[in-house]
């Protein structure tokens, strides 16, 4: 991988992890997919507007911001779907338990370990409720 596109996916992590939300989309990404959709919607912008910034501290980050009426509108979305998608993601599997706490106890009784109970709700996916589909879902694991 060259330099400058190693350095555009670091800061594309780092864009994630700032929360920089500038409107957005449901959808969930996995955080490579997140990450190859910020470098490619907003390596340009980091290259024009951030250029000779360190990576780290959240330099590039701030620089974004900093520059958000310059930033391209395709940066901003992909911005804005990018965190909504990972916030979206974190929550699902925080809540996981919580929400499939029933049909873990219905549908998957007497099963131990997490992967295993996590599989069989997969399985049975027709008889879980749609909420607990949709967390699993939403978390990723499907």
């Amino acid at each position: 991988m060259k330099r400058s596109t190693r350095g555009i996916l670091i800061t594309a992590v780092a864009c994630v992890s700032m929360g920089l939300a500038w409107g957005a989309s449901a959808q969930t990404l996995s955080y490579a997919d997140a990450v190859t959709k910020l470098a490619s919607d907003c390596g340009t912008d980091i290259q024009k507007l951030c250029k000779g910034l360190n990576l780290g501290s959240g330099r590039i980050a701030d620089c974004l911001q900093q520059n958000a009426a310059k930033v391209s509108p395709s940066c901003k979305a992909s911005l804005g779907t990018v965190f909504q998608s990972i916030t979206t993601r974190e929550q699902a599997q925080t809540a996981y338990e919580r929400v499939c706490q029933r049909d873990m106890s219905k549908s998957c009784n007497g099963i131990k370990g997490d992967g295993f109970v996590l599989a069989c709700l997969i399985k049975k996916q027709p008889r879980v409720s749609d909420e607990c589909n949709q967390t699993i879902t939403n978390a990723g694991w499907r």
